[in-house]
């Protein structure tokens, strides 16, 4: 049985899965996708279209942008925030303001079992692979491997963890 707090705007055509918790003035778009026994921390902003796998966590005060495709057991901290477009502007260059065609939305992949520390910032076009580690305070500009272990500012490769996100492997 899903619960889904009585402040939370979810649009009816999202899709929100068996066991999932909704909590807090979190707001779901239309179409947006979350799978079962998920948690759904409170001011989360999922857009349309986004796609959550199963038993995923997203913490309080995360902005998932639509072109986000999140595999299962992703674990996304406090204040995350998933962008999309490269190029954002309001405007257009005749001055107009941008609509919905008007954005060139970038696909960012997340892979089964990854971590993203509180308050990283996720650029477009980025496929973070499975259980990968990203330290909190991050900016991702880059692909991080498989078990790859980033942070920083931009993020850079460090090390590599296990499927626990125990260190196995410095780099220099």
């Amino acid at each position: 049985m899903k619960t889904i707090h009585k402040t939370a705007e979810v649009s009816e055509k999202a899709s929100i899965g068996n066991d999932t918790k909704v909590w807090h003035f979190a707001h779901i778009r239309e179409n947006a996708t979350i799978g079962d026994s998920c948690i759904i921390g409170k001011n989360v902003y999922i857009d349309f279209d986004v796609k959550i796998g199963n038993k995923c966590k997203v913490q309080n005060n995360s902005s998932i942008y639509h072109g986000a495709n999140i595999e299962d057991g992703v674990f996304i901290g406090p204040h995350v925030v998933i962008t999309n477009d490269k190029y954002p502007r309001a405007i257009n260059i005749d001055g107009s303001l941008k609509g919905n065609s008007d954005w060139t939305v970038l696909q960012t992949n997340i892979g089964y079992g990854a971590s993203i520390g509180a308050n990283s910032v996720v650029l477009p076009g980025i496929k973070i692979g499975r259980f990968a580690l990203i330290g909190s305070g991050s900016v991702v500009t880059k692909d991080v491997p498989d078990f790859g272990l980033v942070y920083g500012n931009p993020a850079k490769l460090a090390g590599y963890v296990n499927e626990a996100g125990q260190l196995v492997k410095k780099l220099k």
